[in-house]
């Protein structure tokens, strides 16, 4: 997990679900859904609050035209100092020093990331300032938890010297399930399921009730936050 989204993704998705039903969820009935697992695309995260809830639903593509107004506020395919939205409000929780300390180990790393291409290409290039990152986005693959786009990252980071060891952070339980798939895809290949606590969840610390959800899912290592993550340690890990 490399930014906040609290006060972006999950404010636009809830203020969807609030354009159309009156009823703005806040971030456990949100929780609630994501730890079911099925629900990584944000559209259909909406979609079925607003099901679950009662009354009109509205046409898929008129909810993405309102979702995308809220997070970007501007055209998501334009200049990104034009945007407006949410997504301005995106605290980093990584810097780029991260990833040079993941080479310095010899690890390659990219990303699998369910946000639009635009939103994922803008952290990482323009706020990260990270040169060409490895990334399969929104659209690239089947949503989460499908392995596919996992294992696709994996082939272009390998190229012919495959399968090489795995680790996939993130901090949903569909970030977990995707590695759990991923494992029985391909059960030669050694996969680690690391996760991390939402910004919003930290508080609660390891023993609690959002931590407890990714561990049950299949989580192998639950973190604090990304920064815990020690890329010597993690060397080790996958190389045992």
């Amino acid at each position: 997990m490399i930014r906040d989204v609290g006060g972006s993704y999950r404010r636009a998705l809830a203020e969807t679900v609030h354009h159309y039903s009156g009823w703005r969820p806040d971030a456990s009935a949100i929780d609630a859904l994501k730890a079911e697992g099925h629900w990584n695309n944000d559209w259909d995260a909406s979609l079925e609050l607003l099901r679950r809830h009662g009354g009109a639903v509205p046409e898929r593509g008129a909810l993405v035209s309102r979702f995308s107004e809220f997070y970007f506020g501007g055209d998501e395919q334009g200049d990104p100092s034009q945007w407006q939205g949410f997504i301005g409000d995106e605290p980093l929780l990584v810097a780029a020093g991260f990833f040079t300390e993941l080479e310095r180990v010899q690890l390659s790393w990219g990303f699998v990331s369910g946000a639009e291409p635009p939103s994922a290409r803008y952290v990482l290039e323009q706020r990260l300032g990270l040169v060409d990152p490895p990334l399969i986005a929104m659209g690239d693959a089947p949503d989460k938890p499908d392995p596919s786009g996992l294992l696709q990252l994996a082939r272009q980071l390998e190229g012919d010297q495959g399968p090489w060891p795995l680790a996939y952070l993130g901090d949903t339980v569909a970030d977990v399930l995707t590695v759990l798939r991923a494992r029985e895809q391909q059960p030669e290949r050694r996969l680690l399921a690391l996760a991390v606590l939402p910004p919003h969840r930290q508080a609660e610390g390891l023993a609690g009730p959002y931590a407890q959800n990714l561990r049950a899912a299949g989580a192998d290592l639950v973190l604090l936050q990304t920064t815990d993550l020690k890329p010597a340690l993690l060397s080790r890990q996958l190389h045992p």
